[in-house]
């Protein structure tokens, strides 16, 4: 879609933070504009770059994992951004075609791209979105039982969006309530940006000063709190490109995650 095929409720004209992760990702779904404030932020934070492609590349490592190996046919993808190559419902349906995903996300702009292009990808599986915020864990819960059966293992995933709160006990607080509604055997996926390098500690506070929206860094162990309790699976938490790499080159990243399974 170009700028000027867009529709105008979508405003290409105006910078949108879920497109510029797109654009960070190597996706198509963005504007000039969002290109443009793109490349500004990654002037002062490159890391940000790495961060964004890496993170998809944990997210389709994992979900493979999940499918493949584990046998989850169940997700719910909270927070999911806007949607780029290789999502959630498309990786697992490509392996599992029954799968059944259903992904969250507050943003109205990232609602009209998810109606159009979060389609699925077979006539046995399930693909569908809920329009809430993630501190509203109960309505999430109360939208996803219509299409997740609660009494099968669910994969609830988190990825990269809990730095946009502040304090890790409300996290902690939101990851508890949904994983305490999932039932034994289902899994919690979640990773975020770590201050486990100066540089991307003032990276971080220079996106903040130029107007970005401020992003939480925390230590792997503050992250490693919202798993207790649950069974980490191999290789535990780590630097998202070390999870499980599949031969690429591995790029040191200032971000960790995993995947914990509920006994």
């Amino acid at each position: 879609m170009t700028d000027q095929e867009a529709p105008a409720e979508l405003q290409p004209d105006v910078p949108h933070a879920a497109r510029m992760w797109n654009y960070w990702m190597g996706g198509k779904d963005n504007f000039a504009a969002d290109r443009a404030a793109g490349d500004a932020v990654a002037q002062v934070y490159p890391e940000i770059v790495v961060m964004a492609r890496q993170s998809r590349k944990f997210l389709i490592r994992v979900v493979r994992h999940l499918t493949a190996e584990l046998g989850v046919r169940q997700f719910l993808d909270i927070g999911t951004g806007l949607p780029t190559m290789q999502n959630t419902h498309e990786v697992a349906q490509g392996i599992a075609p029954d799968s059944r995903i259903v992904y969250v996300d507050n943003d109205p702009m990232v609602l009209a791209y998810a109606r159009a292009l979060l389609v699925g990808t077979t006539t046995e599986g399930v693909t569908t979105y809920v329009h809430a915020d993630y501190h509203d864990p109960e309505k999430i819960l109360a939208e996803a039982v219509e299409a997740l059966n609660f009494d099968e293992p669910i994969a609830v995933m988190f990825m990269g969006v809990m730095g946009y709160e502040p304090d890790l006990a409300v996290i902690r607080s939101i990851v508890d309530t949904v994983m305490a509604r999932v039932p034994s055997g289902s899994y919690l996926v979640f990773w975020d940006g770590t201050d486990t390098s100066q540089a991307v500690v003032e990276g971080a506070q220079k996106l903040a000063d130029s107007g970005g929206v401020p992003y939480m860094l925390r230590s792997p162990a503050e992250l490693a709190t919202v798993f207790e309790g649950l069974e980490l699976v191999e290789p535990g938490l780590t630097q998202i490109s070390s999870w499980r790499p599949d031969g690429d080159g591995i790029e040191s990243i200032e971000a960790y995650g995993a995947v914990g399974r509920k006994p």
